[in-house]
Parts: structure tokens; sequence; C-alpha cells
């Protein structure tokens, strides 16, 4: 079986379909006065410059594992950054069985998926889909799969580049099959940035850059921290959803701009559009959008001089401002507001560390802690800190390139985040 994962990787580095009510009545039912919840989420991003990955009648069967349950469901697929639409022969969700890498699907679940009644569709250039409701029972924390089949030559210029979870490219349409024979593995989510159910209680929307996305935790097996806070959640605070929208190498203030010549021209597409800019449709546009928790931060530090000019260097109000626009932006919509720390990275493997980084992050976190702008505060830097020398992550919980935390580390912040924050309010 040859992989295509290095391919996707190295080569390619609102408006929403609303179902008629007849179509709806037919794909799911009524809902009544269900609350539609996110349960799963992906933030979609362009890809760097050069020739993107190509599918052509192939099915891509991803592997999506939901925080909230409900008795029906949605998926929402995205062609924000391409050019042409796309056009998709069917699509197909079911529930997961086995578990790491296995998208065998469980008998007796698998549903045909329609956007306005009809089976095949076309997401024009620059938009997202949303489809009709499929009535299938999701228990919390379990795994669905979700098939695209792709009839005609189609570039992939829509993805979330870091899924850490093995998903599979088949040929044809095989979205029906129970088990598929992969023709490659991808590590990336193509074309499929949400789930959401019905019946769930809200959606938590994690918002951050790497950390949060899950860099250098195991594949295929959920440990990144908002994984983890979502199996807290499942045990003290009833049905609601996580929404990670967590991106690898994502600044709070400023879009991917690699230095011209750099190496980093091959990658940073993948950072996505700047947490201001990417708000609406990341955090306000989710389902049931209730909780937000934001860590952001240390790329703004660090990628000005490596991976972004010089020029972009921000300081510690700069990134005060910034929060502060979070904060009354998600406020403005009915949102409580959390504010994570930004954690050690002395030595880091980057290049990002610098006494002057340092003393940006300590003002940041300083102003987290005690300028009460947040309605509450995660203190994931006092959480994961080395108590011998508090610039750095604590061994046990170092991936290794002493900024990202290991899976030990997620299960540590997951942790810091305070239950009493997910009070009950008033929709």
């Amino acid at each position: 079986m040859s992989t295509r994962r290095e391919v996707i990787a190295l080569a390619s580095g609102a408006a929403l379909a609303a179902a008629a009510p007849a179509a709806a009545a037919e794909a799911g039912g009524r809902q009544g006065d269900k609350v539609w919840t996110a349960t799963w989420a992906a933030v979609p991003t362009t890809v760097p410059p050069g020739p993107p990955a190509v599918l052509e009648n192939e099915t891509v069967r991803h592997v999506v594992h939901v925080s909230a349950g409900g008795d029906h469901v949605r998926v929402r697929l995205t062609n924000e950054f391409g050019e042409q639409p796309l056009e998709l022969g069917e699509v197909r969700i079911a529930r997961r069985a086995g578990a790491g890498a296995s998208t065998r699907t469980m008998p007796g679940t698998d549903r045909r998926v329609t956007f306005g009644g009809r089976t095949a569709t076309t997401i024009p250039a620059g938009a997202p889909l949303v489809s009709d409701p499929v009535r299938l029972r999701v228990p919390a924390g379990t795994d669905l799969t979700v098939s695209l089949h792709l009839p005609r030559r189609t570039e992939v210029t829509t993805l979330a580049a870091f899924a850490y979870q093995e998903n599979v490219v088949a040929a044809g349409n095989v979205t029906a099959a129970p088990e598929v024979t992969p023709t490659s593995v991808v590590s990336q989510n193509l074309f499929l940035s949400g789930v959401s159910v019905a019946g769930g209680d809200g959606t938590v929307v994690t918002l951050g850059d790497s950390i949060t996305n899950g860099a250098n935790t195991v594949a295929n097996l959920n440990h990144r921290w908002p994984d983890l806070l979502a199996a807290r959640l499942r045990t003290t605070r009833g049905n609601l959803g996580v929404a990670n929208a967590g991106v690898s190498g994502n600044r709070l203030l400023h879009d991917p701009n690699p230095p011209a010549g750099s190496d980093a021209e091959a990658y940073a597409a993948f950072f996505g559009q700047s947490a201001l800019r990417r708000f609406d449709r990341d955090v306000l546009a989710q389902p049931g959008a209730r909780f937000l928790v934001v860590l952001l931060g240390v790329n703004d530090l660090g990628h000005p001089g490596t991976t972004a000019p010089a020029g972009e260097v921000v300081s510690a109000d700069d990134l005060i401002a910034g929060h502060r626009q979070l904060i009354a932006r998600a406020h403005q919509a009915g949102l409580r507001a959390c504010g994570a720390t930004v954690l050690p990275f002395k030595g880091d493997t980057f290049g990002f560390f610098s006494a002057d980084n340092e003393r940006k992050r300590s003002a940041l976190n300083h102003w987290i802690r005690t300028g009460g702008e947040y309605d509450a505060v995660a203190d994931f830097d006092a959480a994961i800190r080395d108590r011998t020398d508090p610039l750095r992550l604590e061994p046990a919980y170092d991936s290794g390139d002493h900024l990202h935390p290991n899976d030990a580390g997620m299960a540590v912040l997951a942790a810091a985040v305070p239950l009493r924050f997910f009070r009950q309010v008033d929709r």
C-alpha cells in the first residue's frame, strides 16, 4: 500500500446550504427544540504554493472522534479556499467499529448524507456547505466515519493539515463499504470541517495553535487536551460538545507571511488565518457555541525572525489588545471566555526563546491571571512548568522540543481548565 501522507504534506504542504423542510424531514425528521451542538471540528486552511495533491474518482474516509452525543447529525464540508466548484458524488456517515487506525464501520449504522435532499452536490468556490440532518444515534465519546466520494479530478486546496488521526483514500466510490482497501493514508482532514449533533447541551470552542491542535501527541489516540477536557466534562457537566479550533502555527495577530526564499514557504500556509480574522467562522459559527477557551500568543512571539518577517515583532501590549478583542467579540455574541496562560518554552528547538520574548510572555500571562477581563483563567503555565526552572516545561510533560507537551502533558492542561467556568447559563 502506498502512502499519500508525504505527497499531500509536501506537494500541497457565510453562505450555508439550508435544507428544505421536506428534505430535512426525509433525511432526519424534526428536531423540535433540540439544540445543535458542535461535537467535532477541524479548521480549514489553504495550501502552500505549488501543484496541489489531486484526487479523482476516489473516496476519502475520515475518522471523527465526537465529544457530545445526540440522535441526529450534520456534517459541514468546506471549499473555502478552493478557486473552482467542488463536486461530491456521495457522502456517507456511520459509527466506527474498532479503534486506532481502523476505518471499518459498525453494522446497521451507515447513512447517506444529503444536501437539500440531493445525494450529489457541488460546493461553490470559497464556500462551506452544511448537510441535511441525518437520523443516527451517536453516543458521546465515540467515533464516526465520514466518507466523501470525489468523482472528478479534484485539487486538494482546502484542508486541515494536522489531524493526528490516520484517514484513508480508496479507489472508486466505496463510501458505503463497511471496510475499504486504502490506496493511501493521509494525516489530514480533506474538505471536512465540522460535525454537529442534535441533543447536546451546547459547545465549548477551544481557540488556539498547535498545542490545542494536538501537536506531537500519539496519532489515533485522541490525546489532544480538548479531547481530554471533553472526557472530563462528560462526567461532570452533562452533554457539552468541544470544538477544537486549534491550528498548528497559528498566530493571534498575523496571517502566515513566510519570508521570500525561506523554507517556511513550503508549509506556512498551513498555519491558517490569524485568530482575529477567523474568529467569526471558527468560533461564533460553531453550532451551540456557549463557552470559549483561548490559548494564543507563543507563535506571535516566536515566528518573527524565524518563519515570518522580523518586522512583525509584537509587544505584550499588542497581544493583550488582541486578547481583549477576542473577549469583546465573544461577550457580544453571548459566550463566556476563559483565558489560558502561555506555556514556558525556554530551550525550544524552534528558536523562539529569548529574554525579550520571555518578558513579553510573563507580561501577557500576568494580565491574563490578574486583569479580570476573562471570565475565568486556565493557568496552563503554572500547571506544566518545571518547578526547578519555571521558564521550561516540566521534563515529564515535554514532547522533546521543549515547546509542545507530550500526551501526559496534554492531560495536565485538560485538568487545569476550571470546571466551574462551565456553569449553566441562559441561552
